[in-house]
């Protein structure tokens, strides 16, 4: 990407800084980032597998999160432990205090290893960071920590305690715990100042930008005020992305320089619009309608142009799946690695949005979604397959190419034509296909950048035979 698109600020003349507009859309963008979720790797595995990362075209690597985390005895093993003796993923998702290094991903001096690969590949760091609530066990919560805050009683909301029942009402959404996890009064002073000095240390190490977990459940300002805890105004996100410093802290470098996008969950009653003035948003709906064509084997009657997002396309971080699709619920572990790698070829060859790959554990089947079930260790191969490489390669070269979604009659064909320069086929059906769409490349015959297969363009019309589940890159 010329610029990273998915946040930013600007500076006005008076040299105020003011939100950027990240509702109206430009026509005239096109994303070429990608990200590479390295879910549940170690530092030293990414670190090891950078160069792999960089060459199968991944611009950004995302990590879990890396600050002191829940870790009773015995954990950090597996991935998930029905005993919960071993571990569980989870645990990191539960601060203890925010210090870089956990026994999952690994040391401070660890972390900086990994951040020289990245650096030598070019790859962009993304870290996952969760302000919003501490470790369920408030007791495992570190003593700094609580000092930092003021006390024990200065942690948390005056309802931080009392697990969320209705997930629209913004109160509760935003002043009690999500999950059950107890939520932090993210407007107290000396918590923001001390969140912000663990984020400048990670700047300090190279970190790019950030994923902030459970955003929506950190209010804005149109949102209650927990005023039984003393506060006046929901200004966390104003000090976390630089608008504003608190007790002498603030954000190390320019805003504008970072990738950073919010979880941002849709649902009813969230002000989409206001977290835009912060940050790009996930785009929960769209990867919903896009498993439910996977699971078809055909867009029919779905519609996969638009972004349902109050968001401008540009400002989304997109997913076939995500972390907690897979892990949590397993919404959706049951598609098969073929399936997931269609919808990627898809997602990736668009304009817009900045898409996500989620790394699935290794050894995972769809009867085992756990899989070797090592914490630490690399995912399975599909983030190297050739045509997961040839399309995250397609999205860089297509920069300033429009795009035109054409679908077959019976929704089964994809294609996605970008200007006159290149397009995407994708059979995301279990049966063999045929294209017959309308493109702007050429008249001519090409050959697709995987598997060498022939198709050919005759008055602006784009045929060939399709193998079932199968994608397929061309190319002026």
């Amino acid at each position: 990407m010329n610029k990273i698109l998915a946040l930013s600020l600007c500076v006005g003349i008076s040299g105020t800084v003011v939100a950027k507009d990240r509702v109206t859309h430009n026509p005239d963008v096109t994303n070429t980032e990608s990200i590479l979720h390295a879910w549940s790797w170690n530092f030293p595995t990414i670190a090891d597998n950078m160069r792999k990362i960089a060459e199968s075209g991944f611009t950004m690597v995302q990590t879990s999160p890396v600050q002191n985390c829940y870790e009773p005895a015995g954990s950090g093993k597996k991935i998930f432990d029905d005993n919960v003796t071993e571990g569980n993923w989870y645990y990191y998702y539960q601060p203890t205090d925010w210090k870089i290094g956990n026994n999952i991903l690994g040391t401070r001096d660890k972390m900086k290893q990994m951040m020289d690969s990245a650096a030598k590949y070019n790859v962009k760091v993304i870290v996952d960071v969760l302000p919003n609530h501490t470790a369920f066990d408030i007791d495992a919560v570190s003593d700094d920590f609580y000092k930092a805050v003021g006390g024990r009683d200065k942690m948390y909301h005056s309802n931080g305690l009392q697990p969320v029942e209705d997930y629209n009402d913004r109160l509760q959404c935003t002043l009690w715990g999500s999950g059950a996890l107890p939520d932090v009064n993210t407007e107290n002073k000396d918590f923001q100042k001390y969140y912000m000095q663990f984020v400048n240390d990670l700047l300090s190490l190279g970190v790019k930008g950030f994923r902030y977990d459970t955003a929506k459940h950190i209010g804005v300002h149109s949102d209650p005020v927990d005023s039984a805890s003393g506060v006046k105004e929901n200004d966390f996100w104003d000090v976390a992305t630089g608008r504003k410093s608190v007790k002498g802290v603030s954000l190390a470098v320019p805003y504008d320089s970072l990738f950073v996008y919010g979880e941002v969950l849709q649902d009813r009653n969230v002000p989409e619009a206001e977290y835009a003035d912060y940050f790009g948003q996930t785009a929960s709906g769209y990867g919903h309608i896009l498993r439910e064509a996977l699971e078809k084997g055909s867009v029919k009657d779905l519609d996969l142009i638009n972004w349902h997002h109050t968001s401008a396309p540009e400002y989304l971080t997109t997913w076939v799946e995500s972390h907690d699709t897979y892990a949590n619920a397993h919404e959706s572990a049951h598609l098969t690695d073929d399936q997931i790698r269609t919808g990627w070829v898809f997602l990736t060859a668009r304009q817009n949005g900045v898409p996500l790959f989620f790394s699935r554990p290794a050894g995972s089947t769809r009867q085992n979604y756990w899989g070797d079930n090592v914490l630490g260790a690399r995912g399975n191969n599909e983030f190297f397959h050739p045509e997961v490489v040839a399309v995250n390669k397609f999205r860089t070269r297509m920069a300033g190419q429009k795009e035109d979604l054409k679908f077959s009659d019976n929704g089964q064909v994809l294609l996605v034509n970008r200007g006159n320069k290149g397009a995407a086929i994708i059979n995301i059906s279990k049966f063999a296909n045929s294209v017959n769409l309308p493109t702007g490349l050429p008249d001519g015959t090409y050959r697709d950048e995987v598997y060498g297969k022939e198709f050919k363009v005759k008055k602006g019309i784009l045929k060939g035979i399709l193998a079932p589940e199968r994608s397929y890159i061309i190319v002026k």
